[in-house]
């Protein structure tokens, strides 16, 4: 029995280093690749002090002959049809019209007084214009740093192509999936109290910090408003993503960037790739002192 109790525990401890483990960056190899690329977890916007690109993640955007982010943002086209894409087509649609009276009030005063923008500019837009605009309030900071913008400048410097994981029409689709009542309720939650919404940034940037991809991929739990989406935003995009990432790391070395949320969880990115066959291994990733 002693026997027995003593050769769990050794198991236990040789399997406690790959789960304690920690990274938002990883090497993917195996299955015949003829060189490995590499994969990272990115977070959309974050204050400067908590911004980091340590050495290992140089190396590996060093030695990746592509980058490839959620989108290809280096195309030039991309902004003008963004734009157009965020305007909603819907004869009669008015912005106001998926908010209650009071709400809408609410809000228009909000963005008077908090985002110094009249609401009216957003009266043809989708609501998720309106909620990505007002998410730049919940940092403590009043210029974020982007990693999307940050590697777009590396591969300019560098001559790196920059490719897209989905196109602007995939994304764009999965918040026309959302209800009108469902962004209108994620929009008031915002208004109606901003210091929540900060304190769980806060607790995102933390876990992000940590570099625990299973800590942030539970955050998808947490908001009430996502029950149900949680394939629209996230799983259903990780799958469609396994080809796109196995066609590009066959040809040559990349660097895939996306979401951390992405990383995390039984149908993360991770480990599906796993499940495809591919040896991922996180890549210590040092924070700068």
């Amino acid at each position: 029995m002693l026997k027995k109790t003593i050769t769990t525990l050794a198991l236990l401890l040789l399997l406690l280093p790959a789960f304690a483990q920690h990274s938002l960056l990883y090497k993917i190899s195996g299955k015949g690749l003829a060189q490995p690329s590499y994969l990272y977890g990115t977070i959309h916007m974050i204050c400067p002090d908590d911004f980091f690109v340590s050495d290992q993640l140089k190396s590996a955007f060093s030695t990746a002959r592509t980058l490839y982010l959620e989108m290809d943002m280096d195309d030039p086209a991309m902004m003008g049809q963004l734009m157009q894409a965020m305007q909603e087509k819907t004869e009669g649609y008015k912005l106001e019209n998926i908010f209650t009276p009071a709400d809408f009030v609410r809000l228009k005063q909000y963005f008077k007084d908090s985002m110094k923008m009249d609401i009216s500019f957003f009266q043809q837009m989708k609501p998720m214009m309106v909620l990505s605009t007002m998410l730049t309030k919940s940092l403590n900071c009043p210029t974020p740093a982007s990693y999307e913008v940050t590697f777009l400048k590396m591969a300019k410097e560098a001559q790196k192509p920059v490719e897209g994981l989905e196109d602007l029409a995939a994304q764009v689709h999965v918040f026309d999936r959302l209800a009108d009542t469902t962004e209108s309720r994620m929009i008031m939650e915002y208004v109606n109290d901003m210091e929540k919404q900060r304190g769980i940034f806060a607790r995102i940037v933390q876990a992000y910090r940590e570099q625990d991809i299973e800590k942030l991929h539970d955050f998808l739990k947490e908001s009430p408003e996502m029950a149900g989406y949680e394939d629209v935003f996230v799983y259903d995009r990780n799958r469609n993503w396994i080809p796109v990432i196995e066609k590009a790391a066959r040809k040559e070395a990349t660097l895939f960037a996306c979401g951390a949320m992405h990383l995390g969880g039984d149908q993360g990115v991770v480990s599906l790739l796993r499940k495809q066959g591919y040896t991922v291994e996180p890549i210590p990733n040092d924070l700068p002192e």
